[in-house]
């Protein structure tokens, strides 16, 4: 599998197209990970219609369940999961960076978190099906709606879920780190969550199947989610992942949003090939 250029910014990705060996491959773990997943929803819609009137917005036993798909996919997909430090017990958010959809599953099997994602997302096929499922959050950039969602965050976050951001606002070949945006960093400074709030960074770090290009992992520009997943199922030999959850910070210990966005970006930075 080959890209076009040396870089990702700017460039196209491009994918190969797998020969019959690879379609031989691709095709039963395709099969066997859509089993996974819909055995696995099926049990979550079960579980919610115990834990909603029981628990409300709390779910303190459906996110085990999306872990634990979450880790099967990562074998079915050929990625070992490598986790290095420990996921936060009090109340807060996890910002990572933001290398491809396979963050999903990543992230997901290393902690019990809920992702925050753009609003397009919903209405992709299959995506966002799943999204909403497990309980992702999803937002606009129109201003009229500001307020709502701020209302929506703290909602979360007090029910004691820890929303997981990408603060660089886009995918990437998995080789860079771009600049934190602290636009949501904000929902952490109102009534009063400053006090009771903690961010925990954490660096996801991708590597390649032997022989392959170092971006194999990777997703941006305008490549489809289908021809990258082919890639992945299609693959002959296993890669790894690897999530490094950082000590967490505390809000009130920053002046304001930027602060708090830089101090993150540099814990991310400080654990991946980047710097």
């Amino acid at each position: 599998m080959n890209t076009r250029m040396n870089t990702w910014l700017g460039a196209e990705q491009v994918i190969d197209p797998p020969g019959v060996g690879g379609w031989l491959r691709a095709v039963p773990r395709g099969l066997v990970l859509a089993a996974v997943i819909l055995g696995g929803l099926g049990l979550l819609g079960l579980l919610r219609l115990v834990e909603r009137p029981l628990f409300g917005l709390a779910r303190p036993v459906t996110p085990f369940v999306t872990q634990g798909v979450c880790r099967l996919a990562l074998l079915i997909l050929g990625l070992r999961l490598v986790v290095r430090g420990r996921a936060m017990t009090g109340q807060g958010a996890v910002v990572a960076n933001h290398a491809s959809w396979l963050d999903i599953f990543a992230l997901n099997a290393a902690d019990r978190v809920y992702f925050v994602s753009k609003a397009e997302v919903s209405g992709w096929a299959g995506i966002g099906w799943l999204a909403r499922a497990t309980g992702t959050v999803f937002i606009t950039r129109k201003s009229s709606e500001a307020r709502q969602q701020q209302a929506l965050f703290e909602d979360r976050l007090r029910a004691g879920h820890r929303l997981l951001f990408f603060p660089e606002g886009t995918s990437t070949d998995s080789r860079h780190i771009l600049p934190f945006k602290s636009t949501l960093f904000a929902a952490f400074f109102t009534h009063g969550m400053d006090h009771i709030m903690q961010i925990q960074p954490a660096t996801v770090i991708y590597h390649a199947p032997k022989g392959r290009d170092a971006r194999f992992y990777g997703w941006w520009g305008s490549t489809g989610i289908a021809p990258h997943l082919l890639a992945v199922l299609a693959e002959r030999h296993s890669g790894r992942v690897e999530v490094v959850l950082h000590p967490p910070l505390s809000v009130d210990g920053f002046s304001g949003r930027k602060a708090l966005a830089e101090a993150c970006e540099a814990a991310v930075r400080s654990a991946h090939p980047a710097g």
